[in-house]
């Protein structure tokens, strides 16, 4: 069996699916990858999946001359490696892939939405225009026979099935992309100058000024922690942070800004809580099962995706979108709590075990797959 995943950027998957690649290609399949490439390919065949570069799709672009240009190229990846299963992941991807595979016959196409993103989660007028495009695409592609569609949680769930008229046995509820419990491990909290960290793309819909806000509060407060942003602009996003404005941040000495870093498990060992207010169309945000893995309390926001990992505030605190007096008033009660810090990273390790694991998700895609009964 031959499994083509189309994803946008080499990076994404990278992070996000490269072990599912790996766990198919240990099943005995031969693993392909379409994507955009900027420094993750070699690091990608590395494992033994073959990278096929795409220079035509670019995630931001609404050209309807380069998006032509795009499924058109994608049309002679695929015709030329004809996979027997494909697999879309985000919401460019499985509109094109899906119409691709359509014209080529893949008898088996699954379609992975790991949130929905921002035309879901904007009210701006470009995001509401798009989204009534998006929903009739939906209810006509991924109603096809041999189409499976993943969603992260119930309310993205209800939005396909109910907005977009997907039948409900062709959507399939998987948490998240999974974390490596033997490479994200429970470390101790540190007492002495506490981190607070929010690792994201440098987008605005994450919560990043609201973040800065709180940080402002709290020193002024004088409370004792060190506010740490870790992650790069998005340029391909119409909210992504402006770099200058980052590093007026660091100069006026509000937050510390270390960039994109590639050892996350080393680095979520130096937070004592991370924090994600995020207000952007999340599935289950990555980071946030990372750090409970390792034991950190967790700071989100009461919306899809974010809120299903805090679980009756054992786990976290839930804060109010967009509400920088709630995210303040949540760490501020957790950098004055230690005990709390760890009695919440202990419950967040459990529940990352129990339902987020890598193990968990992998077997579900496989079976979608056809690979595991």
């Amino acid at each position: 069996m031959k499994v083509l995943f189309f994803v946008a950027e080499d990076w994404y998957f990278h992070s996000h699916r490269l072990p599912l690649a790996v766990a198919a290609k240990a099943k005995g399949c031969e693993v392909v990858v379409a994507t955009r490439v900027t420094d993750h390919a070699d690091k990608i065949e590395k494992e033994g999946v073959r990278v096929v570069p795409l220079r035509q799709l670019v995630r931001s672009s609404l050209n309807p001359f380069r998006e032509l240009g795009a499924i058109a190229e994608l049309y002679s990846v695929v015709a030329r490696e004809k996979p027997d299963v494909i697999h879309n992941v985000a919401m460019k991807p499985v509109m094109y892939g899906s119409i691709v595979a359509m014209m080529t016959g893949v008898s088996r196409r699954v379609n992975a939405l790991g949130g929905l993103g921002f035309v879901f989660s904007s009210q701006n007028l470009q995001a509401r225009i798009l989204r009534k495009f998006i929903v009739s695409i939906f209810r006509y592609l991924l109603n096809r026979k041999g189409t499976a569609v993943i969603v992260q949680n119930k309310e993205d769930f209800d939005v396909v099935t109910r907005a977009c008229a997907v039948d409900e046995a062709r959507v399939h509820l998987i948490h998240g992309a999974g974390v490596d419990l033997d490479v994200y491990v429970p470390t101790p909290l540190a007492t002495i100058d506490p981190v607070v960290m929010l690792a994201s793309r440098m987008i605005r819909d994450k919560g990043i000024s609201e973040f800065v806000e709180a940080a402002k509060l709290l020193r002024a407060e004088g409370v004792n922690a060190r506010f740490v942003l870790v992650g790069k602009p998005d340029g391909e996003n119409p909210a992504s942070v402006h770099e200058s404005e980052l590093v007026r941040w660091v100069s006026e000495g509000v937050v510390e800004w270390w960039g994109h870093r590639q050892d996350m498990p080393q680095t979520l060992a130096q937070a004592s809580i991370v924090c994600l207010p995020s207000y952007y169309g999340e599935g289950v945000p990555k980071v946030l099962i990372e750090a409970m893995a390792c034991g950190r309390p967790i700071v989100t926001t009461d919306m899809p995706g974010c809120r299903d990992l805090v679980v009756d505030s054992k786990t976290g605190l839930l804060v109010k979108p967009r509400d920088i007096e709630s995210l303040t008033a949540a760490l501020r009660t957790l950098l004055l709590d230690h005990a709390r810090c760890e009695a919440l990273g202990e419950e967040g390790r459990k529940l990352a075990s129990t339902k987020y694991s890598l193990a968990i998700v992998v077997e579900g895609v496989l079976h979608l797959y056809g690979l595991v009964p």
